[in-house]
């Protein structure tokens, strides 16, 4: 019984050993994709630089006068100019991590088979 119970472990094993470097660049690039694509809709979600864009000319707290919608105009410009600016970097830094962990197995590939190192 243990005979047969070991087999299974060792084949088990062996598939997993053999299937994870194919699983790397098929499964683990659609979850990579997927969370980028989370990582982009949040932080629009969170910095909303549309939302303050959709709004650029309504007056902040009700104010119409026009020195109030010159205030209210000026703030909301900064506002999105600096959300879109933090939204961009947001963007660059999930591309830029999604990329690392997509590549750690060629980098882990080279230093481990090759002599020389990598970066």
């Amino acid at each position: 019984m243990w005979l047969i119970a070991l087999q299974r472990i060792i084949i088990d094993v062996v598939l997993h050993i053999l299937w994870f470097p194919l699983w790397w660049v098929t499964g683990n690039v659609w979850l990579t994709l997927r969370w980028l694509s989370d990582m982009i809709r949040t932080g629009n979600d969170q910095l909303a630089p549309g939302l303050w864009l959709a709004n650029l000319f309504v007056p902040m707290f009700g104010q119409t006068d026009w020195q109030g919608r010159i205030m209210s105009v000026a703030m909301r410009f900064v506002n999105v100019i600096v959300r879109a600016v933090l939204l961009v970097i947001w963007v660059i830094v999930s591309i830029a991590m999604s990329l690392f962990w997509l590549l750690i197995p060629v980098w882990l590939w080279m230093f481990t088979f090759w002599s020389w190192p990598v970066l």
